[in-house]
C-alpha cells in the first residue's frame, strides 16, 4: 500500500491529482498539507474526490520551519512514500517577497522534511519558467545555462529546482509543465490567469463578423496544456520505476503560435481569424505604453505571452508514450465556453433572451403591483425572489408561480430594520451564483393634508422609513455585489404624483421624490460599473394600498397586472423613465409656469377634500 503527502492539494492542478491518487488501489492515505484558513475549502473540494475518508489533513503552513507540523502530525508522516510538491505561489504579478516565501523558502522546508523521513521520495512540480530568456532549445538535462530572470516568479521557481537539485541524500523527480489552462474535456478553470486575460478582448472582437479578416503580428510562440493531462501524466510519473535523479516536460509536443492559439479561439468565439501576420520586435510591441490597460492584461503578463525557449520532453514521451498530448485546437471549444459561462467578468451583462434566467428581487410581492410583477417575470423565465414582511403570503404567490412551471423563492425581511435587510442579503447571496435586478416596489402611502399633519410627523418618518431607507438599505446592500459582477438594474417603483406634486400626499411623495434623487445621482457614479437605474412614475392603480383611503373610489385606475407590465418595460428596456404624457407635461409645466400649477392645484386641493381610512 502506498502513502502520500501532498502540498497544494486545494489548486487548481492539486485537486485533480489528489483525485486520480484516490482512484490507486494501492492507496492507502493522501495526507495533504492545508492551512489552518483554507480547512473549509478541503472539507468543500474533498466532497468531489472518491473515497474522500482516506485524505488526512495536517495543519501547516509552507513558509513555516518545519512546515508549522505539530509533533503528533510529524510522526504520522513517518511512514509516507512519495511527497509531492505543488504548494508554489504561480502569481506573476506578485512581489518578489511572497513569491520567495512561498516558492524558494517553502521548497527549502520541503526538502528539509523528506530528508529527516529518509525514504520517502520527492516528486517537484517546478515549471518551464525556470528557462527564463534563454533562446533556442533548453532539455529536460539543462538546469542554469547562464539564463536570466525578469520577474519575481521566473526567478523563484529557478531557485527552488535549485533547492531540490542541491541537496544531498535524498531521492527526487523534477516536473516542469508549461502554462497550464483548463480542463480539455470540460473547459473548466479556477480564475482568469495567462491566456484568459486576452478573452475580454477576443470577445469584443466577436462583435465584427466571423469572415472578416485580420492581419497580425508574429509574436512568437507559446506552450500551453491542459490541466487534465498534466494531472494524468504526474499520477503516472510519481509512480514509475525510473532511477531518480530525471526531469520531465509537461508540455506541448512542439511550438504553439500566438497565431494559431488566437485563431483557435476565434473560431470558437465566433471572431474574425488573423489571416495574414507581419513580423515585428515584440519586445518594443509589448512595451508599448498603455498595451496592458488597453487589452485588460495586468502589465507584469505581457512580457511573458511568449517563449525564447523550445522544450525538447524526450523522457517525458519515453515515459508517456500512450498518453498523447491533446493539440490546442481540438479544445479550444471547450475553453472558451467555460470562460463565458463562468469566469466573463462581464458575463452578467452579456445580451440574453430577454429575462430569462435572471435573479430578479422584487420586494412587495405578496401583494397588488409586486405580486403581479412576480408572476409576470417568471412566465419570461426569470426567477423572482420574493421579498415582504409575510411569509405565507409570500410562499402563496411561490406557490402560484411554481405551478405555471416557474421558479421563485421567498425571502421575508422587514426593509425598516437595517439587521433584516443584511441578513436577507447575505441569504440571498449565498443561495444564488448572481442577482441582476432589484424592483423596489414595497412602500406605504398617506393622504393627508399638511394643515392636518402637524401634530403627525410620525407620518412623515414612517413613509420614508419604508419608501426611501428600506429601497435604499436595500441598494446599498447589492450595490457590491452588482459591481463586482459588472452588472445590475435597479427599478423603483415611483409616481406620476412626483411629476404632478398631487396636493394631500406630502409625505408619501417627498418620500418617492428622495428616492428618485438618490437613484437619479448614483446612477451616474455606477455608469462604468454596469449598474443602472429605471423609475416607472406609476399612475392609480387599484391595489390594497391605493383602496385604504376612499378619496379614488370613484376614478378609473390600472390593474396591478397593467401596472406589472410598466415594470417588465423597465426590466427588459432599461430606460431611465418609464412614464405618462401626463406625468411628463405636468412636469414641464412647473418648469414654465411654477406659480400657474400651484393655483391650479389648490383649486384640486379644494375639489377633493380629506377622505377618511377605511377601517379593516
Amino acid at each position: 500500500m502506498t502513502t502520500y503527502l501532498v502540498t497544494g492539494a486545494t489548486g487548481f492542478l492539486g485537486v485533480r491529482l489528489v483525485e486520480r491518487l484516490l482512484r490507486r488501489a494501492a492507496c492507502e492515505r493522501v495526507f495533504v498539507l492545508v492551512r489552518p484558513a483554507s480547512k473549509a475549502k478541503l472539507d468543500q473540494i474533498a466532497q468531489r474526490w472518491p473515497q474522500p475518508e482516506r485524505v488526512w489533513p495536517v495543519s501547516g503552513d509552507l513558509t513555516e520551519p518545519g512546515l508549522g507540523l505539530d509533533d503528533a502530525d510529524h510522526a504520522r508522516l513517518a511512514d509516507v512514500d512519495h511527497v509531492i510538491h505543488l504548494g508554489a505561489s504561480y502569481d506573476l504579478t506578485a512581489d518578489e517577497a511572497t513569491a520567495r516565501a512561498a516558492n524558494v523558502d517553502g521548497t527549502r522546508h520541503v526538502v528539509d522534511l523528506v530528508a529527516e523521513l529518509g525514504s520517502a521520495k520527492l516528486h517537484h512540480v517546478s515549471s518551464v519558467a525556470v528557462a527564463g530568456d534563454h533562446r533556442g532549445a533548453f532539455t529536460e538535462n539543462d538546469f542554469d545555462l547562464g539564463q536570466r530572470f525578469d520577474s519575481p516568479y521566473h526567478a523563484t521557481k529557478f531557485e527552488a529546482e535549485r533547492v531540490v537539485r542541491e541537496r544531498s541524500g535524498i531521492a527526487w523527480q523534477i516536473y516542469r509543465p508549461s502554462a497550464i489552462v483548463g480542463d480539455s474535456r470540460t473547459g473548466e478553470m479556477d480564475k482568469i490567469d495567462g491566456p484568459y486575460y486576452f478573452f475580454g478582448a477576443l470577445a469584443e472582437l466577436s462583435r465584427l463578423p466571423a469572415a472578416l479578416p485580420l492581419a497580425g503580428a508574429d509574436l512568437g510562440s507559446t506552450n500551453m496544456v491542459p490541466v487534465d493531462w498534466v494531472a494524468d501524466a504526474l499520477d503516472r510519473l510519481v509512480h514509475n520505476d525510473f532511477e531518480p535523479g530525471r526531469t520531465f516536460h509537461l508540455t506541448a509536443p512542439g511550438a504553439q503560435s500566438l497565431t494559431s492559439v488566437y485563431n483557435a479561439l476565434a473560431e470558437a468565439a465566433g471572431a474574425p481569424r488573423i489571416a495574414i501576420t507581419a513580423p515585428v520586435p515584440v519586445r518594443a510591441l509589448l512595451n508599448l505604453p498603455g498595451l496592458g490597460k488597453l487589452l485588460g492584461v495586468p502589465p507584469e503578463v505581457l512580457p511573458h505571452m511568449t517563449f525564447s525557449a523550445s522544450f525538447d520532453r524526450s523522457n517525458t514521451d519515453r515515459a508517456l508514450a500512450d498518453l498523447p498530448t491533446p493539440e490546442f485546437g481540438e479544445y479550444a471549444n471547450q475553453l472558451w465556453r467555460y470562460w463565458r459561462r463562468h469566469l466573463d467578468p462581464d458575463r452578467a451583462r452579456r445580451p440574453r433572451d430577454g429575462l430569462r434566467g435572471r435573479q430578479i428581487v422584487i420586494t412587495g410581492a405578496s401583494s397588488g403591483i409586486g405580486r403581479a410583477t412576480a408572476l409576470q417575470v417568471a412566465q419570461l423565465g426569470a426567477v423572482p425572489l420574493l421579498v415582504a414582511r409575510r411569509a405565507e403570503e409570500l410562499e402563496t404567490v411561490r406557490d402560484e408561480i411554481m405551478r405555471e412551471g416557474g421558479q421563485a423563492h421567498v425571502y421575508p425581511c422587514d426593509l425598516t430594520d437595517s439587521e433584516s435587510v443584511r441578513a436577507t442579503v447575505k441569504r440571498m447571496l449565498s443561495d444564488h451564483e448572481g442577482i441582476d435586478m432589484l424592483v423596489n416596489n414595497a412602500g406605504r402611502s398617506i393622504r393627508r393634508g399638511v394643515l392636518n399633519s402637524v401634530d403627525r410627523l410620525h407620518d412623515y418618518e414612517r413613509t420614508m422609513a419604508i419608501n426611501y431607507f428600506g429601497a435604499v438599505r436595500l441598494v446599498l446592500a447589492l450595490l457590491p455585489h452588482m459591481t463586482a459582477r459588472r452588472f445590475g438594474h435597479i427599478v423603483n417603483v415611483s409616481t406620476k404624483g412626483v411629476q404632478i406634486a398631487t396636493p394631500r400626499y406630502s409625505a408619501y411623495l417627498a418620500s418617492k421624490a428622495a428616492l428618485d434623487m438618490f437613484s437619479r445621482v448614483v446612477a451616474s457614479e455606477t455608469v462604468a460599473d454596469g449598474v443602472t437605474f429605471s423609475t416607472v412614475h406609476m399612475g392609480l392603480v387599484k391595489t390594497p394600498m391605493s383602496e385604504a383611503t376612499s378619496a379614488y373610489d370613484r376614478i378609473p385606475g390600472a390593474t396591478p397586472e397593467e401596472g406589472a407590465r410598466l415594470v417588465v418595460r423597465a426590466l427588459t428596456r432599461r430606460p431611465k423613465r418609464v412614464g405618462s404624457a401626463a406625468g411628463a407635461l405636468a412636469q414641464a409645466a412647473y418648469a414654465i409656469t411654477p406659480k400657474a400649477v400651484d393655483r391650479a392645484m389648490h383649486v384640486l386641493y379644494r375639489l377633493m377634500p380629506e377622505a377618511p381610512r377605511r377601517t379593516p
